[in-house]
């Protein structure tokens, strides 16, 4: 329980690793992935933490391992969130833009199809803001979370 079968750097080291490429894939899959969780979104992220955990603990089950890991963890979300709120550079690289995705109506069909965002994604927010149509829409942004804001047009 107390003995590990691999020094403890190599936990922290393993932890940075796993974290940072975890980082980049989850911001390359996009806005939507983050922000609305489809069941499948969720499945994978299930399958995905149970996939990385062996790399990140060489097969090591003790206490102290794990123990190891997740402060490592910690740490690397505490020191990137500091590091986000100190640099706004390296914030929109984490974080990313908000981006319109209507305007005045119109649909911005591009970045629908980066962020891998469906009609009927949008048809829903539409909804959630108060919506029927979108030609009711000023301004629909996605924003660094994911979620979709909507301001109506002025009647």
């Amino acid at each position: 329980m107390w003995e590990t079968s691999v020094p403890w750097w190599e936990f922290v080291l393993r932890g940075v690793i796993v974290y940072v490429f975890l980082l980049i894939f989850l911001r390359l899959t996009g806005k939507r992935q983050t922000g609305q969780f489809a069941p499948f979104d969720l499945v994978l992220l299930l399958i995905l933490s149970n996939a990385v955990q062996n790399s990140m603990n060489a097969g090591d089950n003790s206490l102290v391992g794990g123990l190891v890991s997740a402060l490592t963890l910690i740490g690397c979300h505490v020191v990137l969130a500091q590091l986000t709120f100190r640099f706004e550079r390296l914030e929109r690289l984490i974080d990313g833009t908000p981006q319109v995705l209507v305007q005045d109506g119109q649909v911005n069909e591009a970045l629908m199809r980066k962020e891998l965002l469906s009609i009927e994604d949008l048809e829903a927010a539409l909804r959630a803001g108060g919506c029927l149509d979108v030609h009711e829409v000023a301004r629909a942004t996605i924003e660094t979370n994911g979620q979709i804001t909507v301001v109506l047009r002025r009647r």
